[in-house]
């Protein structure tokens, strides 16, 4: 979790220059392939059918760098990024 917390502090100023941009980037991307390490059974129960969708991103960040657009990883941070927050540490509350 310490990757996504990372890139969502990286973007509270919302300055979204190219370094922050990249910094964000590559914290969403090591977040995803932390998360990968999961069971596939745990990825199911906190994920679903969007950890398809995750694991792309991760694919686009990773191997397609350079033409990642600002809008959807911003986007990212502000609206996705917080909701696989709360699913991970539901999850860690409930496993004590």
């Amino acid at each position: 979790m310490l990757h996504l917390d990372a890139a969502i502090a990286y973007a509270q100023d919302g300055t979204f220059d190219e370094k922050t941009i990249d910094a964000i980037c590559m914290r969403i991307s090591a977040g995803i392939e932390a998360l990968s390490a999961l069971s596939l059974g745990r990825r199911d129960q906190l994920f679903g059918d969007e950890w398809p969708a995750m694991w792309g991103m991760r694919n686009r960040i990773a191997h397609t760098y350079s033409r990642v657009e600002v809008a959807v990883i911003i986007t990212t941070v502000h609206e996705d990024l917080p909701e696989i927050r709360s699913r991970i540490r539901a999850y860690l509350d409930a496993s004590g």
